[in-house]
């Protein structure tokens, strides 16, 4: 056995990819590993440990998290290297491969990463010092994945991101996603506000509600996520919540209003399309179709005319042809939105896509990226530059290490400031005095 102190003076560096759930659970992993004594590596130091938390949404995704791991492993050669996350999930051989990795942990081992070391690290003392064998490998087979981690991630910003739903139900063709995470599951309603209130009483004025599908929050229990939503509204010292993505059949009309009237629920969305035609949404296995979809955005625009609303859409899918591409690009342009998050359609092995025909060349692809990028880009311009000479309030963040500050509106708008430290985490009044040419950022002035 080792002495006690395994961790003491040791140091990890922490990687993610992916999502803003990813990030929620890498915080409360570096947490579970600062109360252990790992501490996180100070910016030039050659750290102990390295955590990679992987996304694998696409091919690229797991390309990125392969060029890093290696990355890590050259720069770092005697660091033990930990990789978790979807791409561990779903090819944890592949991953336990890779030079410096140790051990190879599960989406539902995430907060068990150190006592997965420890471990290792008893056996290495055992063998006398001997630590290059195998990988150890955690993956719970996704089908017995039932339990619920929760995050809360606290970085330098102002902002929160919690974690208040896992896994999804729905097995879109394209999506690996369920194969990564397993089947919807989340937190009770008491435990969640009860970290809304830790985090107000840690001085944080701003949670993000984060999840794979949060508008499934509940599925299986007496709650709901409009239930969530008005419990947390409650939560004294908390000035802000944003929802993140939501799929637009679970935005219920009576949640919208709920958000139109709140004064901590921002008018803010940020809903999945993922295509514009009917047809390519019935081979994606989605649960709504594009009239639908319309009036949830025509019902946000007519209570929040000022709302922010961010929405997916994936080109180039299986199915989709040249003709179904047009409706689709039709369908997005006569949309009252405020940007596009344009996803170029990646092959996933074991979806339910690749038995659809008519495969679309990656050139063609990339096309049809350009063209929507190109309307997002038109269309984000056109939402900002209504606001020039308007006063929003805007959330101060703490400043950079450039020494300038910023802070976004309630309705996600991001604004230049002059320095000003005594601001930070504070909400305040900003003329918007000039938008920079892409929509993308802003300049203002606080409003004395």
């Amino acid at each position: 056995m080792i002495d006690k102190d395994t961790f003491a003076n040791r140091t990890a560096l922490f990687h993610t990819f992916g999502c803003k759930l990813n990030f929620a659970e890498t915080s409360t992993v570096a947490r579970i590993f600062a109360s252990k004594g790992i501490q996180r590596v100070h910016e030039g130091d050659v750290p102990d440990y390295i955590v990679v938390n992987t996304c694998s949404v696409t091919e690229i995704a797991d390309k990125k998290c392969r060029q890093a791991i290696r990355s890590f492993a050259r720069r770092y050669p005697e660091a033990k290297i930990v990789v978790t996350g979807c791409y561990a999930q779903l090819k944890p051989s592949e991953v336990a491969s890779l030079p410096g990795v140790v051990v190879v942990a599960g989406t539902d081992r995430k907060l068990s990463l150190a006592d997965y070391l420890d471990e290792f690290e008893r056996k290495a003392h055992d063998d006398a010092g001997v630590s290059d064998g195998p990988s150890s490998s955690y993956v719970t087979p996704v089908k017995d994945i039932r339990s619920f981690s929760p995050s809360c991630s606290r970085g330098d910003r102002t902002r929160y991101f919690l974690k208040v739903q896992d896994g999804c139900d729905y097995y879109c063709s394209y999506c690996t996603i369920p194969m990564a995470r397993g089947r919807s599951r989340s937190g009770r309603i008491d435990e969640i506000v009860a970290q809304a209130r830790d985090v107000a009483a840690e001085g944080g004025k701003e949670i993000v509600l984060t999840g794979v599908n949060i508008g499934d929050f509940g599925k299986g229990t007496d709650e709901t996520f409009f239930d969530l939503c008005r419990s947390l509204d409650e939560v004294e010292g908390i000035e802000r919540y944003r929802i993140s993505s939501i799929e637009p059949n679970l935005l219920t009309d009576e949640l919208i209003d709920f958000v139109a009237s709140s004064r901590r629920f921002m008018p803010h969305f940020h809903i999945p399309l993922q295509s514009g035609s009917d047809e390519v949404l019935r081979l994606m296995r989605r649960r709504y179709d594009t009239a639908l979809f319309r009036s949830k955005i025509e019902h946000i625009r007519r209570v929040m005319p000022d709302a922010f609303i961010g929405v997916d859409l994936i080109v180039g899918a299986r199915g989709e042809t040249e003709a179904l591409f047009g409706e689709s690009k039709a369908f997005v342009e006569s949309l009252p939105i405020s940007r596009l998050h344009v996803f170029t359609y990646s092959e996933r092995p074991g979806t339910r896509a690749l038995d659809i025909g008519h495969e679309v060349s990656q050139e063609e692809k990339h096309r049809r990226t350009r063209i929507m990028l190109a309307i997002s880009e038109r269309k984000l311009r056109e939402f900002t530059s209504r606001f020039e000479g308007s006063v929003r309030p805007v959330l101060v963040e703490h400043p950079r290490h450039d020494g300038s500050m910023a802070g976004f509106t309630d309705n996600y708008l991001r604004v230049n400031i002059s320095l000003d430290a005594s601001l930070s985490n504070s909400v305040q009044a900003v003329r918007i005095t000039s938008m920079h040419p892409e929509g993308e950022e802003s300049d203002g002035e606080v409003v004395r």
